[in-house]
C-alpha cells in the first residue's frame, strides 16, 4: 500500500507540473489536440499508479513525451497561421448578417434548436438580436449583437488582416480591400512596413486598427 501511495504522489506531482506548463486554459477552452493530450495524460498516470507490476518509468516517460509534443505543437501553431488552422481548425459563422447559415450549421452538425439553446446561454433569447454568431475552434459560441454602434448602424464581421507581420490575402479579399489600400491605410498611421505590424483588423465598425510589434 505504501508503494502505491508513493507512486501516486510522484505521478500526481508530475501531472500538476505538466498541466501547469501547458497553461491555464479550462477544459472547455482547450483546442482539440490539447484536450486529447490531457485525456491521454490521465490514462498514462492511472495505469502505473494502480498496477505496481508496471514500471513507474513507463508512465513518467509517456507523460514527458506528451508534454514535449504539446509544447512543440503549441510553438509551431503560435508562429504559423496555416499550421494553426490545420491543427486547431478555423472559426465557423453560424449566423451572418442576422440570418442563420444552414450550410455551415449542417457541416458542424448543429440544428436550429441547438443554436437557439446556445444563444439563450449567451443571454440572447431572440435570433433577431444577433448580427453574427461564430463557432470558435474550441467549441464556444461568440456573439456580435445588432446595433452595437451608438449611431444605430449594424455591425459588420470583424476580419483579421495581419498577424505577426503576415498579411492574410484571403481575408483581405473578403474585406474587399487590395494590398495597396492596406499599405496606404498603414502609412496613414505612420507604419511604412507591414512587417512591423503585430496585428491588424477590420473592426465591426468598419475601421482599420493596427498594432505594432
Amino acid at each position: 500500500m505504501l508503494l502505491v501511495a508513493v507512486r501516486a504522489l510522484i505521478l500526481y506531482t508530475l501531472l500538476v507540473i505538466v498541466l501547469r506548463l501547458m497553461g491555464k486554459r479550462q477544459v472547455g477552452q482547450m483546442q482539440p489536440f490539447e484536450l486529447v493530450i490531457a485525456i491521454v495524460l490521465a490514462e498514462l498516470a492511472v495505469i502505473p499508479m494502480s498496477d505496481t507490476g508496471i514500471p513507474l518509468s513507463n508512465g513518467l516517460i509517456g507523460i514527458l513525451v506528451l508534454l514535449a509534443a504539446e509544447r512543440f505543437l503549441s510553438l509551431i501553431s503560435l508562429h504559423s497561421e496555416k499550421v494553426r488552422a490545420l491543427i486547431c481548425g478555423t472559426p465557423t459563422i453560424l449566423i451572418e448578417n442576422g440570418k442563420p447559415v444552414p450550410e455551415t450549421m449542417q457541416k458542424q452538425r448543429i440544428n436550429m434548436n441547438d443554436l437557439l439553446e446556445k444563444l439563450r446561454g449567451k443571454e440572447y433569447p431572440n435570433l433577431s438580436d444577433v448580427a453574427y454568431a461564430i463557432l470558435e475552434t474550441n467549441g464556444t459560441l461568440s456573439i456580435i449583437p445588432k446595433e452595437i454602434n451608438q449611431s444605430g448602424s449594424q455591425p459588420q464581421l470583424p476580419i483579421t488582416l495581419i498577424i505577426d507581420g503576415n498579411v492574410n490575402l484571403r481575408n483581405l479579399k473578403q474585406a474587399n480591400m487590395s494590398l495597396e489600400q492596406l499599405v496606404a491605410a498603414a502609412r496613414e498611421q505612420q507604419i511604412n512596413d507591414l512587417g512591423e505590424v503585430f496585428f491588424a483588423q477590420l473592426t465591426t465598425r468598419g475601421q482599420l486598427d493596427f498594432y505594432r510589434k
